[in-house]
């Protein structure tokens, strides 16, 4: 898989003659290859498309990397060498760049090597990861069913005694034996009053009877992130209404997320549910983000997103209550955005699971 061709189907829309693509992450979504941090380089045109990378990694782009000329740098033929060569080739005199993760010093290095006009061009990269095709999305699955996986194991093993940190790591081990290449991000795993914290790190805390346990976690397969998150626990009478307004919430939120609808809109649907039942003050953050390549992409369900969201987008749905210094409940699922609703890819069981 690769999306060379819809990048480059891009560039007149742009005014662009081609795309340099440095960051990890669109590296990734244009060739379907992987490399770590600054390893490789693509560059997009209308005329071909290229990937330059070192040597620990050129046998590897040979095998994977398909419809574009592979080069190896070294330190006689650096990037900016192969780039200029690659544009000269292809004509190419305004080349777009990601402003948006480009460093300052590489801007320079480039501005000052490169035979070329450099255009800010990140929306260009943007516009094509919001709305996910078959194959992602099937992947983007594949992720969510190991990291359910993961979930079903889990619940067998939390018990009073076990700590934060021995969760977080059960759940990274069951992920990878279950699949996975990596992980999402770290794990969140939060017990008792740690819950009132939406992103708290884990700690040596042991988990006591009494507590709720919030877990998000999710792991990436064939390049494609997942996402979700479950609170579980024993629960008092309080605790029980708290993750019922949430779960209540969250499929409010479900229900009005579609393409076309605005991001505002979605979250509005959701957090009116919360305030209703008087715990607004306690739901700080969106009701959710776009997933895919990376964990946090665009477009968001955020009360300050006024723009509609795109067919294909695949947005996480996690309202949340927090109670400081007592507990917090959240729960989340991945929805993909449809023509008149969404797929929600998230099969996990929603109902309170008491321990």
């Amino acid at each position: 898989m690769n999306h060379f061709a819809k990048i480059a189907e891009k560039l007149s829309a742009y005014e662009l003659d081609g795309m340099l693509l440095t960051c990890e992450a669109n590296r990734f979504y244009a060739s379907g290859f992987h490399s770590t941090g600054t390893d490789g380089v693509a560059l997009v045109t209308r005329e071909g498309n290229f990937y330059f990378t070192d040597s620990r990694y050129i046998e590897a782009a040979h095998n994977k990397v398909q419809d574009a000329e592979i080069a190896m740098t070294d330190a006689a033929h650096p990037y900016v060498d192969l780039i200029n060569a690659a544009m000269e080739k292809t004509h190419v005199q305004k080349l777009g760049f990601e402003d948006a993760y480009m460093t300052v010093a590489d801007y320079r290095h480039y501005s000052e090597k490169l035979h070329c006009q450099l255009v800010p061009a990140t929306e260009l990269l943007i516009s094509l990861r919001q709305s996910k095709d078959e194959e992602e999305i099937q992947r983007m699955i594949a992720a969510q069913r190991i990291a359910e996986g993961a979930l079903d194991q889990i619940v067998k093993e939390i018990k009073p005694g076990v700590t934060e940190k021995e969760i977080a790591a059960r759940l990274q081990y069951l992920m990878l034996a279950g699949g996975a290449e990596n992980m999402s991000f770290d794990p969140i795993v939060a017990s008792g009053p740690n819950g009132s914290m939406p992103h708290a790190v884990p700690t040596d805390r042991k988990i006591q009877d009494g507590d709720f346990v919030t877990m998000d976690f999710g792991c990436i397969y064939q390049g494609y992130c997942s996402d979700m998150t479950r609170t579980v626990g024993h629960v008092t009478e309080e605790m029980e209404k708290v993750y019922n307004v949430v779960l209540q919430a969250q499929l409010a939120g479900i229900a009005a997320a579609k393409a076309g609808a605005t991001g505002h809109d979605v979250d509005a649907a959701a957090r009116k549910v919360i305030e209703d039942a008087g715990y607004g003050p306690y739901f700080g953050h969106s009701f959710g983000h776009s997933v895919g390549v990376e964990i946090h992409e665009s477009p968001n369900a955020t009360p300050a997103n006024n723009n509609p969201l795109p067919l294909g987008a695949a947005v996480s749905a996690e309202p949340g209550i927090y109670l400081p210094g007592r507990f917090g409940v959240r729960i989340e699922d991945v929805v993909v955005l449809q023509e008149g609703g969404c797929q929600d890819i998230t099969l996990a069981k929603k109902d309170l699971l008491i321990l």
